[in-house]
């Protein structure tokens, strides 16, 4: 698997997971300590967003570094 594929499904599970919970960009960049334009940036595969950031939406977001890669495989 190459970055591209880890990124792309890190990116379209985080959007997933998001609206799932029904929270808004604005709501958890504002938790995960991150500007809303970055996260909207990490959605739409235009920003490789470092392991503590995937960390903190992780956590914000309830779920597993596991899960986040996951959903669709």
């Amino acid at each position: 698997m190459d970055d591209k594929e880890i990124l792309d499904s890190i990116s379209d599970n985080l959007r997933i997971l998001r609206l799932q919970k029904r929270i808004s960009q604005d709501e958890l960049a504002e938790r995960a300590g991150i500007s809303t334009k970055y996260l909207n940036m990490i959605e739409n595969r235009k920003a490789n967003p470092t392991i503590l950031v995937v960390i903190k939406l992780c956590y914000e977001l309830g779920a597993s570094l596991d899960k986040l890669y996951n959903i669709h495989r």
